[in-house]
């Protein structure tokens, strides 16, 4: 069986003119030639093309493509792991390139006036609006919601930057409360917990004892954020959850 050289071009998707290219400098030359002369390409001559295919998706200029396709050492199974691999490495990094966009609208969206660089290098893999959706979701139509997305629009860089350095130093001071064996409902615990609501009330919203009180309950049903505040230490979601219970009741007037 042996197909024209618009046939292939119809296959592959590309043209007739790559094709008469490859064949003029000897990467793709047909195996066949039809009684009037025209080009006649075997099975053979496509498992090369879809090889050489390949190879340019990942980048490869045409000479080393040829290079790598002629090299007797190397057998056509080796041609398909090697590929693979690039492949696979290539598949990563546009997951990534496409983690990042989403990022970036995800800022846009918050009213966030940062590059997706200058984003990531704030927040790193810990994004205080991974939960924008469902925030909205939950809250959108309340003046809380609207007055987070007021400030949140004015932060700078630096304002984002003091904001998780305020985060990492309370994370890191809460750790060492519970490796020290405080108990959740201790005056050690209840302090850390009233500053956690403050942090709240001077970055986004005023955060009454209630909405507190609601916010810790979340931080224990919901597993996606469980799974954040376990991440620093096992079982931290749930403490918190009783400070924050524990420090409203002890602001609120019986």
């Amino acid at each position: 069986m042996s197909y024209s050289v618009g046939q292939v071009a119809a296959f592959a998707g590309v043209t007739v003119r790559t094709l008469h290219h490859y064949d003029g400098i000897g990467l793709l030359v047909p195996s066949g030639r039809s009684h009037a002369g025209h080009r006649r390409y075997g099975d053979a001559d496509l498992d090369r093309l879809q090889q050489i295919l390949f190879y340019r998706e990942l980048g490869f200029p045409l000479d080393e493509v040829a290079a790598l396709l002629d090299d007797p050492e190397t057998d056509p199974r080796a041609h398909l792991r090697r590929q693979h691999e690039l492949l696979t490495a290539r598949i990563e990094q546009l997951q990534k390139m496409a983690a990042a966009v989403e990022h970036a609208m995800e800022a846009r969206e918050m009213g966030i006036d940062l590059t997706p660089e200058e984003r990531f290098e704030v927040f790193g893999d810990k994004d205080p609006e991974q939960y924008a959706e469902e925030a909205e979701a939950r809250w959108g139509g309340t003046e809380l919601y609207a007055e987070s997305q007021r400030r949140a629009a004015r932060y700078t860089k630096e304002d984002w930057q003091r904001m998780q350095a305020e985060v990492a130093d309370w994370t890191g001071r809460y750790d060492a409360l519970m490796a020290a064996g405080e108990p959740s409902t201790g005056e050690s615990a209840m302090d850390m917990a009233e500053e956690h609501r403050q942090h709240i009330t001077g970055w986004f919203y005023e955060c009454s004892y209630e909405l507190h009180r609601s916010l810790g309950e979340m931080y224990v049903t919901d597993e996606r954020f469980k799974a954040f505040y376990d991440s620093t230490r096992a079982g931290l979601a749930e403490h918190l959850k009783e400070a924050i219970t524990a420090n409203a009741a002890r602001h609120t007037p019986a």
